[in-house]
């Protein structure tokens, strides 16, 4: 999934973003309300984990532009504020969901997995096609019942093609749902993942190239 973490206390959101990517998450960071508004008009995000008080732009307004603005968008709010009050307050604003700090950082990751479900049409639990088998949640990856060693990369970028059921991906998507804002689109990174991929799931070939269009799963 893509994700934005906006959190004012910057080793707290890099301590989130680092734990996120290491389950094979693209995710930004900002550390107020401004910096989100803009990397939100500008990415296509599936969750956005939201500090409601971020300076610059309070996190209830960047709650209320998302639902207003970015309806396939989730949010997760994080808040000192425990309070019922402030958990239905936070709702009513259009937040899917709500973790009062301190939390565990095993609880986050469950609650953005539930929410980027929500965010994508249903799908299976184990994604499964041309002899592959996907299991999102213990990370693992069999072809023909021999499991597939991936970086997360290349975890992430498997995932979308399955998702898609057959129909070709673009670099452009590709690039987008597995890699940072950090990661430069001029660069052969999707390409040479794509290769990776490929070598290691096996012969014979099923990651396919639709010139002009981007790969598929055959």
């Amino acid at each position: 999934m893509r994700i934005l973490v906006v959190e004012d206390e910057p080793l707290l959101a890099d301590a989130v973003a680092q734990g996120l990517r290491h389950e094979a998450h693209a995710v930004d960071v900002v550390y107020d309300g401004g910096s989100a508004l803009e990397r939100i008009d500008v990415n296509d995000y599936d969750v956005v984990v939201l500090d409601r008080d971020v300076p610059v732009v309070h996190g209830d307004k960047v709650c209320q532009v998302l639902a207003e603005r970015k309806a396939g968008i989730r949010v997760l709010m994080l808040t000192a504020a425990a309070g019922i009050d402030d958990r239905v307050t936070g709702l009513a604003l259009g937040a899917d969901d709500y973790l009062p700090k301190p939390f565990a950082f095993r609880e986050l990751s469950a609650r953005v997995a539930a929410l980027g479900r929500r965010a994508r049409p249903a799908a299976p639990p184990v994604l499964r096609r041309a002899g592959i088998s996907l299991d999102p949640y213990r990370r693992e990856v069999h072809r023909d019942g021999r499991y597939v060693p991936l970086s997360r990369k290349e975890f992430a970028v498997l995932a979308e093609l399955l998702r898609a059921d057959g129909t070709a991906v673009s670099a452009e998507t590709l690039l987008e749902k597995a890699w940072d804002e950090n990661a430069d689109p001029f660069t052969h990174a999707v390409r040479m993942t794509i290769l990776k991929l490929r070598r290691k799931l096996g012969d014979p070939p099923v990651v396919l190239t639709e010139p002009g269009v981007g790969y598929r799963i055959l």
